[in-house]
């Protein structure tokens, strides 16, 4: 005799009770996961076919394994599993007050760093970016040098430590995926958790003439570490020939040393300080009559945000299609409305702490009081198509944006690569698909959306919190109307990140810009 849950059968004696409630109630739990992101989730076609990805069979692979959970960090990892079965770095899981606990949530460091040598599709691997100055201290005489390949983690062959290890990274796109396994690989935290019965980090390194070392560094705090700097990360030594003018949370403005009509911004991300720097930005080259100048635009450590078209107006002499939105519909989207309602009210229409529009938020309130809720009571799908977020322009617009008064009239060259995304991956297929500048580099890590949606599961059977669950609410649209979720727009001029250019990468991308503009 069983009982019956979704189209599934759970035997009655599997009710043992545990620190996590009961294998029942666990079942239960699966299938309402399941349940709800079929109903819920924004899929991407386009990503899980360049993927060859199946949501529903993804997630299923995980149900044995979280029936038998029995305890805390066992449905932890096991919830990370299920949701990154849907490969989205937007999605995460995350503890919450009187559900699951985690005995030690502290993260630590080893004393070196691994990049990703992308030089050969299909056959990428990692190599030593940096490492500490007193990591001698530890290594003895086997010390490490930068372009040392990984072999090996703790007596794991990478090949099958990566296989272990995938399941619990977020990531939208392939690129991004390597480039954030490759930062994580010296970290130790409860996230990855084939790391944590380790005290330290076993490196198996192969020297470019094939000798092989083996190296055993201990995990610090990583405030603590005092890296040799060879990791190129914001900074002045990225670009020689370059003198710096001034900087804003929002960029760092370059001017070159030599005379040439070119300026470059190293941009920090699309932050809530966006249109102050960016006026200032415009108002300074005003003054100093550098308008007509060229730009370089670097966008290789950049982060997400909102607002990127305001910059562009500015950036760019063109106009412009912004990026288009929508939303899913689903039992979450009145409870959504209502929210944004709210924030409307106290004039907090904002996302992570970013405001959304540039407006008051009344265009995104009409679109989904009038067209969304529409769409709720007509039962779609989908709501319509409107510019993202209704942030530059009302919801009957066709999202073409004009340059501001004042703005740059040079070229544009814009250095990307996989490190961040979101807004960044916005920015870029503005950019791309309007064809407002060269692209150089790799293209952006793949993952955009147009809101997210977090909620607390319970144990529908015993009503204990367990942790918190996002969804993807809807899609972000390209300009060219494709989907831009695990689909960023490709760059004009390739330079994979490899073990041979790592040292003067940024060198090579400068090189490569100053070339297109005619320069070099």
């Amino acid at each position: 005799m069983g009982l019956a849950i979704g189209l599934f059968l759970i035997p009655i004696a599997c009710t043992e009770r545990s620190e996590v409630s009961t294998q029942e109630d666990r079942a239960v739990l699966f299938d309402t996961i399941l349940e709800k992101t079929m109903e819920r989730e924004a899929f991407s076609p386009i990503k899980n076919q360049k993927l060859k990805l199946d949501v529903r069979a993804n997630m299923m692979r995980f149900r044995d394994e979280m029936i038998a959970a029995e305890t805390d960090e066992k449905l932890f990892n096991v919830l990370m599993q299920i949701s990154n079965a849907r490969k989205d770095r937007h999605l995460s899981v995350s503890l919450v007050k009187d559900g699951l606990k985690i005995k030690n949530t502290e993260e630590k460091h080893a004393p070196i760093r691994f990049a990703v040598d992308y030089g050969t599709p299909g056959a990428f691997f990692f190599f030593v970016s940096d490492m500490a100055k007193d990591i001698g201290d530890f290594t003895g005489d086997a010390m490490p040098r930068v372009g040392d390949k990984l072999m090996a983690v703790n007596g794991q062959p990478i090949e099958e430590y990566f296989d272990a290890v995938e399941p619990y990274h977020r990531y939208s796109s392939i690129n991004g995926l390597w480039w954030k396994f490759a930062e994580g690989l010296p970290m130790r935290t409860y996230r990855i958790p084939p790391t944590l019965e380790y005290e330290k980090m076993t490196c198996l390194l192969e020297r470019k003439d094939g000798e092989q070392v083996q190296i055993s560094l201990p995990y610090l705090d990583g405030r603590s570490i005092e890296w040799e700097g060879y990791f190129k990360g914001h900074g002045e030594d990225r670009y020689s020939g370059f003198g710096l003018l001034f900087s804003t949370e929002t960029y760092d403005l370059y001017r070159h040393d030599g005379g040439k009509k070119v300026l470059l911004l190293d941009w920090y991300g699309f932050r809530e300080n966006l249109v102050a720097d960016v006026d200032r930005l415009v108002a300074y080259a005003s003054e100093k009559e550098l308008l007509d100048y060229a730009l370089i635009w670097d966008g290789t450590r950049s982060r997400g945000g909102s607002k990127g078209a305001y910059a562009i107006q500015r950036l760019s002499p063109k106009p412009f299609r912004t990026t288009f939105g929508n939303v899913r519909i689903s039992d979450i989207t009145e409870s959504f409305i209502r929210n944004k309602r709210e924030d409307y009210a106290e004039r907090k229409i904002e996302d992570s702490g970013v405001k959304e529009t540039i407006d008051d938020g009344s265009w995104l309130m009409e679109w989904l009081e009038n067209d969304v809720m529409q769409a709720i009571e007509e039962g779609k799908a989908y709501s319509n198509n409107v510019p993202f977020k209704l942030a530059h322009l009302p919801r009957d617009s066709d999202g073409i944006l004009q340059p501001a008064d004042d703005h740059f009239r040079g070229s544009l060259v814009c250095l990307l690569g996989p490190h961040g995304g979101s807004h960044l991956d916005q920015f870029a297929a503005m950019v791309v698909d309007n064809n407002l500048g060269h692209t150089i580099g790799m293209s952006t890590g793949g993952y955009s959306n147009t809101w997210e949606w977090e909620e607390t599961l319970v144990f529908p059977i015993s009503g204990k919190p367990v942790a918190d669950f996002m969804w993807s609410m809807g899609h972000t649209l390209r300009p060219n109307g494709e989907i831009l979720e695990g689909n960023p727009a490709m760059v004009d001029a390739y330079v994979p990140v490899t073990r041979e250019n790592y040292l003067t990468y940024y060198d090579s991308l400068l090189s490569k810009a100053l070339e297109h503009l005619g320069m070099n």
